[in-house]
């Protein structure tokens, strides 16, 4: 324990999250590279083959042999919606900064044979698919199985397979069905950013994790925020890094981390101008409010529920 107020760095709680994403996702995984598509024809399996080769076969983000006609870019072609918003929305500045609306795109250009058409799943000149899913209300074609399905209460599809989530009308978003139980609804949760990298949840690519207090927040920026915070050696560092960041209450079981600060607390004995001040406290866990509270540079303990995620009043 050093004298400027820090706790061992090397402290870490195990909280038995369950890390699986307990939201389902928009269409696009990271890093799946896999295909399902497999055709009963092998001349056809064949002849799909030398057409991949020949026009790339899709994008980083989807298999599919289309691109789509951008309304909002004076008909520009993107091969998907995630490749115009790269360059739209990421590159682009102000005002000129946008999404494309996925559902406003009425044309598509076949990737076999370039001919634009309207938006279809099979080229209207040479007859190729344009994906092994294909929803028309989203515009989405890919060629890889990723449990696809469209969700109608959410409006957009959704991957990890319509059997394994339920759609909470409060929340307004899915669910994976093993969270159910216990379920806390936040009325339209996901319909916001997240709180570390700002990114819209709603249609985010990445694993959503939903914490017990009911607020959302990206899988990666939970564990990425975790272990930053754990870097320091200050006691609000522990704390911050159990913590949700959006309304702070602890994201789990932190009984062992409380028995560890009364450790240190113990162990560390305020000078003897401050061991009589008492200060008020509300606590972030049972929101409840705490007087003559003494006072400890490390921490401050709660005295209705022991937590130590408490703050000054």
């Amino acid at each position: 324990m050093s004298s400027s107020g820090g706790l061992e760095a090397d402290f870490v709680v195990d909280l038995d999250l369950d890390l699986r994403p307990s939201s389902s996702q928009d269409t696009q995984q990271e890093n799946d590279s896999s295909s399902s598509d497999k055709d009963d024809d092998v001349d056809d399996e064949v002849e799909e083959e030398e057409d991949e080769e020949r026009v790339g076969y899709g994008c980083k983000h989807y298999k599919r042999r289309c691109a789509l006609v951008a309304p909002c870019c004076n008909d520009e072609v993107f091969t998907c919606r995630l490749c115009h918003d790269e360059v739209k929305d990421t590159l682009e500045m102000g005002k000129k900064a946008h999404k494309l609306d996925r559902k406003q795109v009425k044309e598509l250009v076949c990737l076999v044979c370039k001919k634009r058409q309207n938006v279809s799943n099979e080229c209207v000149s040479c007859g190729a698919r344009f994906g092994m899913y294909y929803c028309e209300i989203c515009r989405l074609f890919d060629d890889v199985d990723k449990g696809q399905y469209h969700c109608e209460g959410c409006g957009i599809c959704r991957v990890g397979g319509r059997e394994n989530f339920w759609h909470c009308d409060t929340c307004q978003a899915c669910f994976h069905k093993d969270v159910r139980e216990g379920h806390v609804c936040v009325e339209r949760s996901l319909h916001s950013n997240c709180p570390v990298c700002f990114e819209d949840l709603f249609t985010s690519t990445k694993q959503v994790q939903i914490l017990p207090c009911g607020h959302p927040i990206h899988k990666v920026c939970l564990v990425r925020m975790r272990n930053e915070m754990l870097r320091g050696r200050e006691a609000w560092q522990l704390l911050r890094a159990y913590a949700c960041p959006t309304c702070s209450k602890s994201v789990g079981d932190l009984s062992s981390l409380w028995e560890h600060i009364d450790r240190e607390v113990a162990m560390t004995p305020m000078p003897e101008e401050y061991r009589d001040t008492k200060v008020e406290i509300v606590c972030n866990d049972c929101n409840r409010e705490s007087s003559d509270v003494a006072f400890h540079v490390l921490a401050l303990k709660c005295s209705h529920c022991g937590s130590y995620n408490t703050r000054r009043t």
